[in-house]
């Protein structure tokens, strides 16, 4: 049976390797987000012109799209690798004592 400590040794340990996969994957995105903005760019201007009003826009939107929608997948993959869903999941349950005593 481990001890408490040990399992706060371990908690810990699993909170720290979702940290380091968070911070990659957060590189990964932003990476992304640069190439399509990069192909949203090369695509306007092989349609025509582009006044700088439409770059600024372009870089905007389409940077903080990828950002916003793959940032909050990274999140929910954060939540759950790092333990948080777990205490969320283990507040919601009842225990089987608590259903034995009120029958």
């Amino acid at each position: 049976m481990a001890t408490s400590r040990e399992r706060a040794d371990q908690q810990r340990a699993v909170r720290e390797k979702a940290i380091r996969d968070f911070r990659r994957m957060v590189t990964w995105i932003a990476v992304a987000a640069v190439l399509m903005v990069i192909a949203a760019l090369s695509f306007l201007a092989s349609q025509g012109s582009l006044t700088i009003h439409m770059v600024i826009a372009t870089i905007a939107g389409t940077f903080i799209s990828v950002l916003l929608g793959c940032g909050l997948f990274a999140l929910a993959f954060f939540s759950d690798k790092s333990g948080h869903d777990d205490t969320v999941t283990n507040a919601t349950r009842r225990d089987d004592t608590d259903a034995d005593t009120r029958a």
